[in-house]
């Protein structure tokens, strides 16, 4: 008979995962070689799950956010009062007008972003906007240029680019430790009933769908290791009654031949699980979107090497530690942005081949000839 006893061993989901990962940092010193740059004052839109984790994450690190601005004034209230927020602004315009006011980190749903991007840079904010960091290719073109424009930080909060373990394993890929990457392949499935098809992950309104939501975390680590962006791209895409979609199947192929080969779905269950295949070794990463720890095996004898770098606990003080520290001139933390365009880009070529377009959309884009089929 089948052993169905609940496992403990892994959280069931992202919520859960993240409350597991605060439990298991509780009580310890926190790491003074996270925050090194000068320290900035922080002010979060949207009071959501993300805005909480944040807060607390802060809290680890015995910091507190300097504002708070919702669009329902209530929650920004309760927000305020349960992390000991020093301001709740009573409209956004405020919180953009706030001399004291540093940096802004938007927490708000994807397809609201480009509107505080706008407002928030053009303001002289330094700016973490959460995944996906705009809809499309065009709204972070613009996003870049205003930052640009006004000498302030343009950062994405996708934890891939700035959690620990993966900066300890480029490293050593680009010392040549591990030799050529040649192929990474990427798992993200996650179950998410039809019940209620008004919900963000199925609402075209809240630009719903795999792609943005879970698709971004696959993308941007399968671009991390590749010595450049793909060129080549094909792909499958089921969409659902609402017309965003549910699942994908996505081959990529840059000018030196290394392949990408990633699956998601939204209505299925999959570990989340990352192979990065070397010449050397390859490197098996589970649960990889604020993953602390990679397990390598080596090709010549099969031997097993477990890396560990930073915690899961504090992955969104990684995050705003990575903000500090560009505005303070780290060019390596500067340059992520260009991996965020890469990204961008793939998932708008993607859309314009499986025709999802957002109600802000008259088109997502078009991708560029002959690299999308």
């Amino acid at each position: 008979m089948a052993d169905t006893t609940p496992s403990t061993a892994a959280p069931l989901d992202s919520a859960a995962a993240a409350t597991a990962a605060f439990a298991a940092v509780q009580g310890q010193p926190f790491p003074e070689e996270v925050f090194r740059a000068p320290r900035l004052r922080w002010a979060v839109i949207g009071c959501g799950v993300i805005a909480n984790q944040m807060a607390a994450s802060l809290a680890l690190a015995g910091r507190r956010l300097h504002g708070v601005a919702n669009r329902t004034h209530e929650k920004a209230v309760a927000f305020a009062e349960k992390y000991g927020v020093e301001r709740v602004y009573d409209s956004f315009e405020e919180l953009y007008a706030d001399p004291e006011v540093d940096a802004v980190y938007i927490t708000t749903p994807h397809n609201t972003h480009i509107t505080y991007l706008r407002a928030a840079l053009a303001a002289g904010k330094h700016v973490l906007c959460e995944k996906s960091i705009t809809l499309s290719s065009a709204e972070l073109d613009e996003a870049r240029a205003i930052a640009d424009a006004h000498g302030v930080v343009l950062m994405d909060a996708t934890t891939i680019l700035h959690m620990p373990l993966y900066q300890e394993l480029l490293r050593r890929a680009e010392a040549g430790e591990f030799g050529r990457m040649n192929l990474a392949q990427l798992n993200f499935g996650s179950y998410k009933e039809y019940g209620d098809l008004t919900n963000r992950f199925y609402n075209l309104r809240l630009a719903g769908g795999a792609m943005l939501d879970i698709g971004v975390y696959a993308l941007s680590l399968m671009r991390l290791f590749m010595a450049s962006q793909p060129t080549e791209v094909v792909s499958l895409g089921n969409l659902c009654e609402t017309g965003v979609d549910v699942a994908g199947g996505i081959v990529a192929r840059n000018a030196e031949g290394q392949l990408g080969v990633v699956s998601l779905t939204l209505h299925s269950k999959q570990p989340k699980r990352a192979v990065l295949s070397f010449d050397k070794c390859y490197v098996e990463v589970m649960d990889y979107p604020r993953a602390d720890h990679a397990t390598i095996v080596w090709t010549a004898d099969g031997a097993r090497e477990e890396v560990r770098a930073g915690e899961e606990g504090y992955a969104l003080c990684y995050e705003m530690a990575d903000l500090e520290a560009a505005v303070a001139g780290d060019e390596s933390k500067r340059a992520l942005i260009g991996y965020v365009s890469d990204v961008m880009e793939l998932m708008t070529r993607l859309r314009v081949d499986w025709g999802v377009t957002y109600p802000e959309e008259s088109a997502p884009g078009v991708p560029r000839e002959g690299t999308s089929r």
